[in-house]
C-alpha cells in the first residue's frame, strides 16, 4: 500500500484541513476526533473514508478532494453550532418525508446559512435545529430562503436512512 502520508498526526492533520476548508475553521476537530479511524483505498493508498466508533463520518471524493458527510458526522458538526454554516432549516409538515431521504424544497425552506453556494454539502435541521439528513446544496442560501418554488437540497440520506457501516 502506498501511503504518501508520514505518521498518523500528520495523516489526521490533512483529514481535519480538508474539513476546515469545506466547512469553515474549527470543523476538522469537531468532526473528526484523535481517535477517528482512517481507511485508505486499496488501489492509490489515499485517504477514502473516516469513521468513529464503527459509524461512518464521511468519505472523501476523489473527483473533487472533498467530503461527503454522512448523517451522523452532521450530527458531530451540529453538535458545535458555532460551526455549523452549511445548514438548512426546513418547516415541521415536511421534516417526516425529509427524514426518509426525500429531497427539500424552497417552499419548505424557514431558514438557510447564507454562505451555501450550489453543490455545496449542506446538514437539514428540522425545527427543533435536530439533523433530519444530508445532501447538497441546488440554490444559494439567499435563494433557498426567498425562492417559493424548486429544488433547495438533493438530499443524499436521511436519519430514518441511516445505518451503521463496519470497519
Amino acid at each position: 500500500m502506498r501511503r504518501h502520508l508520514k505518521d498518523r498526526q500528520q495523516i489526521l492533520e490533512k483529514v481535519r484541513s480538508i474539513a476546515d476548508y469545506q466547512f469553515g475553521k474549527g470543523s476538522g476537530i469537531a468532526l473528526f476526533p484523535d481517535n477517528a479511524k482512517i481507511v485508505f483505498s486499496r488501489k492509490t493508498g489515499k485517504i477514502r473514508h473516516v469513521y468513529m466508533k464503527g459509524s461512518l463520518l464521511a468519505t472523501l471524493r476523489p473527483r473533487d478532494g472533498m467530503y461527503s458527510i454522512t448523517v451522523e458526522g452532521a450530527k458531530r458538526l451540529a453538535r458545535k453550532a458555532s460551526l455549523m454554516s452549511l445548514w438548512v432549516k426546513v418547516s415541521e409538515e415536511a421534516e417526516p418525508f425529509i427524514a426518509k431521504g426525500k429531497s427539500v424544497f424552497a417552499k419548505h425552506v424557514i431558514d438557510a446559512g447564507a454562505e451555501i453556494r450550489p453543490q455545496d454539502e449542506v446538514t437539514v435541521l428540522g425545527s427543533n435545529d435536530k439533523v433530519l439528513a444530508v445532501g447538497k446544496a441546488s440554490l444559494t442560501g439567499w435563494e433557498m430562503k426567498t425562492f417559493k418554488r424548486g429544488l433547495a437540497v438533493r438530499v443524499r440520506r436521511g436519519v430514518a436512512q441511516e445505518r451503521t457501516f463496519s470497519t
